[in-house]
């Protein structure tokens, strides 16, 4: 006797089709997660038509608005993937997102490029001029 198989969710959500489209409806939202009356948000990647705080695809960020500023941290490169992928923000999410924006990358000289820099002339060397090899 062969025991049935599980269901599971993420099998049946498939991401794209032949065509690179999206076939589940796919929402970036809060989820609560702290206790009564003290509110802590996860910023989840969810199906549409699950609950509130049901299971997620992925989280991509934090919201604690009971800290003064409130808090919001959000992997941008994530959520930009998943509204690439069809997924719509709720209004909330989309009020933070446009107040936090990604901050600008950083550009960076790579060691390679730079300059080494030079050691200052030693006293001897000075004195009597290079020494000879």
């Amino acid at each position: 006797m062969s025991r049935p198989k599980k269901h599971n969710p993420i099998s049946n959500f498939e991401l794209s089709n032949l065509k690179g489209t999206l076939i589940a409806v796919v929402m970036i939202r809060l989820a609560r997660v702290g206790a009564r009356k003290q509110p802590y948000y996860r910023v989840v990647v969810i199906e549409k038509d699950r609950a509130r705080n049901g299971r997620s695809i992925e989280v991509v960020g934090t919201y604690n608005p009971r800290t003064s500023p409130a808090t919001v941290e959000l992997k941008h490169d994530r959520i930009a993937y998943w509204r690439g992928k069809g997924a719509k923000l709720s209004p909330t999410l989309e009020n933070l997102v446009t107040k936090n924006p990604a901050a600008a990358p950083v550009a960076t000289v790579p060691e390679a490029s730079a300059p080494a820099p030079t050691a200052p002339a030693s006293a001897a060397e000075t004195v009597s001029g290079p020494a000879a090899a």
